[in-house]
């Protein structure tokens, strides 16, 4: 590597050797006199000699001698190397035939065969003598005014490129002395001041060098003193105060008297004297800028043009990169301001760098800044064209000139060290928590969940209700049931009636015990009782109002059927007769016993049929109305796709366990163990923002979930934002924190089996036989009533919380959280990053309105975040 660096070293200091040859240097006034005769000379330098050389003034000018050839030779050996080097002059002498401005041809010369020529030189040629020491009259004139101003041979001039600018418009102003006399020195030298300007020195020669100018027509040796840019910074009418120098002139002094021998001698003598010469006050017209500015106007006047790169397009988050705006063009270079560059969210950007490039007239050149900056996200990203404008002097208006948009990849970083822009190349450290290495997301379910395809509840459902009200109806029965009873007890006639059947079989019994030994009269005795009590017992009727045609009204009033009234009356006839007559034998009395049964059966349940016939249909309404409570089942492709997701999960696909799950959530099921399984697959592939949603779900479905309590805390660490949460009220917590300790539907079977017992305990109240058991039932029915509401309210809030969609997850890696709902007359008032969770206040077109735990409020887009 180092014999190529030495060998292009070699052939670019020959390169460049040879190349001193191709031209010829050409040495002559600018400004030459009408009868003035000048110089030319023609110099080739170079290793060799040239062979040829060819020149000839054109017909403006008369050639009084020459060429004039002269040659010049050396030759150095350092450290046995040799050098040699030529120098040929040819030199001219011409006389101006007449005044012009006019071009002498180019020179033509042959060094080692190759020809190369000279620049044609423009000259100008005036009617006047050329600059000398002056005069002896003209001089003698001035030696006793040492101290006033200069007149035609020796004046100072400052000028500006223009007395008329707006506000930041550059000016050229230029200072020079013009003289036809010889001048030894200067003194007291006092420049101008620029008050209301910004100045700034392009050229102040240490060597005053002087070259030949016209002024007015003559001749003067001119040289430049100072030269300034001036930037005026206020409007109105602004003077700038003379300059002022003192020359040091040498002047000749002639004798005045030629009596002595010596004046000969001593008649060129020389004097030094010193002469003031100063500068015309000056005044520059400065107009205002026109008001409506842009608001990328960073005082550019001018004509700019602007341009931006990064010093790296993809790198890291937390490493640090660069973006270069570079302004250039004609104008106010020097007082550029940065223009503003709007970059990304939680991109940490650092103090400007500026560096400034221009030419000596400190008008031309460009500016460029350096903004530095660190990103802490990852992510795509692009950098908005940055806008500049400046004050076009010429079209007299404002105009905007704009970079090509950047674009900007961020991997993810490993945290830890990084560097910065301030830190002077350091590396600084990202400190975070110490943590647990063996720190993991809690288990997936495997069991089949059941299936919900709209996150419905236990409470508040027809269910629960029905049920409710069967408690509530069944405790109404019950205490109904036993009022009934005591009711039953009170009333005599009422127990005889129920026992009226009961009755005659008993008589019927002993009257079969009659017919068994075959006494005839004591089986129709016995047998006739029993008919006369049931009706007396059945129909309340004394024994002396049972006439034949009041036991027929009585069975035909309770709906027995007149063939039973019939067989009934025939039967107690059949008795009568059989006690005061002779024995029929023991067939009739087995016959008439059979019928006393039948009869005495069929009547006592026609009546029954009749009484529990309403309650019958009532009871078979309540059934059919009663809904069945029953959750269907999930169908078959669910099934296998619950199925396929926990084996992918355990053979470690990650990713084909997560679609999977989605998938099923795709097709409109719910269910808090699959929001649970979903959330552990997106943890697991890194999406950290969907793994915090479905945790979110998963609680929303089952608060009392402690793993996807777990897991969503776990998550919470790995975001970058950490907001603060305003303290809920003390009761409040308390009562969330008893509120998760179960599921809904759990508190729900609660409150119902609480209710149940208040309904136990009202009945015991109610139909308690002593003064303790009244006072252990009412207490206690109290006591139920109240753990039962807590139930309910504990399963309803959970219900309300899930069905309250007000809280959602910062889906993008990024955010702006904005002032107003609008991308572009808005603020920024903070940024949030992925995973973080806001509360929705309002929708306004595509912006929510949110609210973060700390309290503090924007606008955020639709498209940023998702509802849990």
């Amino acid at each position: 590597m180092k014999r190529l660096l030495t060998t292009l070293l070699a052939v670019f200091g020959i390169l460049i050797a040879s190349s001193a040859q191709n031209s010829i240097l050409v040495d002559v006034h600018e400004v030459v006199g009408m009868d003035e005769r000048f110089n030319v000379t023609f110099t080739v330098e170079g290793e060799s000699e040239p062979s040829a050389f060819e020149w000839a003034p054109t017909s403006d000018f008369q050639l009084v001698w020459g060429p004039q050839k002269g040659t010049s030779t050396s030759i150095q050996i350092i450290n046995g190397k040799t050098t040699r080097s030529s120098r040929t002059t040819y030199t001219y002498i011409l006389l101006p035939t007449h005044t012009g401005n006019f071009t002498l041809p180019s020179a033509t010369a042959k060094v080692k065969g190759k020809t190369i020529n000279s620049n044609p030189i423009r000259i100008e040629v005036v009617d006047g003598s050329p600059a000398s020491s002056s005069s002896t009259q003209s001089t003698q004139s001035r030696t006793r005014e040492s101290s006033e101003t200069s007149g035609g041979d020796l004046f100072m001039r400052f000028t500006l490129s223009r007395t008329s600018a707006v506000v930041g418009e550059p000016v050229t102003a230029t200072l020079k002395l013009y003289q036809r006399v010889n001048i030894a020195g200067f003194e007291n030298v006092k420049l101008p001041s620029f008050n209301g300007f910004w100045s700034q020195e392009t050229e102040a020669p240490t060597n005053v060098e002087f070259h030949r100018e016209t002024v007015d027509g003559k001749i003067y040796n001119a040289a430049l003193l100072r030269r300034y840019v001036l930037i005026p910074q206020k409007s109105g009418r602004l003077s700038i105060d003379p300059a002022e120098l003192v020359c040091l002139v040498n002047i000749r002094n002639t004798a005045s008297t030629g009596n002595s021998i010596f004046d000969s001698f001593f008649e060129d003598q020389y004097v030094t004297v010193r002469r003031r010469v100063t500068t015309q006050p000056v005044t520059v017209n400065v107009t205002a800028l026109p008001d409506g500015a842009p608001a990328s106007f960073a005082g550019g006047v001018g004509d700019f043009k602007v341009s931006a790169y990064l010093s790296k397009d993809t790198l890291k988050a937390h490493d640090a990169a660069s973006l270069i705006v570079t302004v250039s063009g004609n104008g106010n270079v020097s007082l550029l301001e940065a223009p503003k560059v709007n970059f990304p969210p939680d991109f940490e950007v650092y103090e400007v760098k500026a560096t400034q490039k221009t030419d000596k007239t400190g008008t031309s050149g460009s500016k460029t800044f350096e903004y530095p900056f660190i990103p802490r996200s990852h992510g795509e990203f692009d950098i908005a064209p940055v806008p500049y404008s400046y004050y076009d002097v010429k079209a007299g208006k404002y105009a905007t000139v704009q970079t090509a948009p950047l674009h900007l990849s961020v991997e993810k970083g490993q945290g830890g060290a990084m560097s910065s822009p301030d830190s002077g190349g350091q590396l600084t450290v990202d400190r975070k928590g110490v943590r647990s290495l063996g720190e993991d997301v809690r288990y997936i379910r495997t069991r089949k969940p059941s299936f919900d395809g709209h996150g419905s509840f236990f409470v508040g459902s027809g269910g629960y209700w029905v049920i409710l009200a069967v408690l509530f109806s069944a405790g109404l029965g019950i205490w109904l049931a036993f009022r009934k009873m005591a009711a039953m007890r009170a009333d005599i006639a009422g127990t005889r009636n129920r026992k009226a059947t009961r009755q005659a079989m008993k008589r019927l019994k002993a009257a079969e015990g009659f017919l068994r030994q075959d006494l005839h009269s004591a089986f129709y005795e016995e047998l006739h009782k029993a008919l006369q009590g049931f009706i007396s017992d059945k129909f309340n009727m004394d024994m002396a109002d049972q006439t034949r045609e009041n036991i027929v009204a009585a069975l035909e009033k309770s709906g027995v059927s007149v063939e039973l009234a019939a067989e009934l009356t025939s039967l107690l006839d059949a008795c009568e007769f059989a006690r005061y007559s002779p024995g029929s034998g023991h067939d009739a009395m087995n016959e008439h016993y059979n019928i006393a049964v039948r009869v005495i059966s069929s009547i006592d349940s026609g009546m029954k049929t009749k009484r529990n016939g309403a309650s019958a249909v009532v009871a078979a309404l309540f059934l059919i109305a009663l809904p069945q409570i029953a959750d269907a089942e999930a169908g078959n492709y669910l099934d296998s796709l619950w199925t396929r997701g926990v084996e992918a999960y355990n053979a470690g696909q990650w990713d084909a366990a997560a679609a999977s799950w989605q998938g099923i959530l795709d097709a409109g099921v719910q269910g808090g163990d699959l929001y649970y399984n979903a959330g552990n697959a997106y943890y697991k592939t890194g999406d950290i923002p969907k793994a915090i949603l479905n945790f979110e779900r998963a609680l929303r479905a089952d608060p009392s979930d402690k793993d996807a309590r777990y897991n969503l805390a776990l998550c919470n660490t790995l975001i970058q934002d950490k907001i603060d949460e305003v303290p809920e009220f003390i009761l409040e917590q308390w009562g969330r924190k008893m509120c998760y300790l179960m599921p809904s539907d759990r508190w729900a079977v609660l409150s119902l089996l609480f209710a149940a017992l208040m309904t136990g305990m009202a009945l015991l109240f109610l139909l308690g036989r002593t003064a303790v058991w009244r006072k252990t039932g009412f207490f206690s029915a109290i006591a139920a009533l109240v753990i039962a509401f807590l139930c309910w309210d504990f399963a309803q809030w959970q219900k309300s919380d899930y069905r309250h969609a007000d809280g959602a997850i910062v889906m993008q890696a990024v955010v702006s959280a904005k002032s107003s709902p609008s991308a572009d007359s808005s603020t920024d008032l903070f940024i949030l990053h992925e995973g973080a969770r806001v509360t929705i206040l309002d929708t306004v077109s595509e912006w929510y309105r949110i609210s973060l735990a700390d309290g503090r409020q924007a606008w955020l887009p639709v498209s940023s975040v998702e509802i849990i």
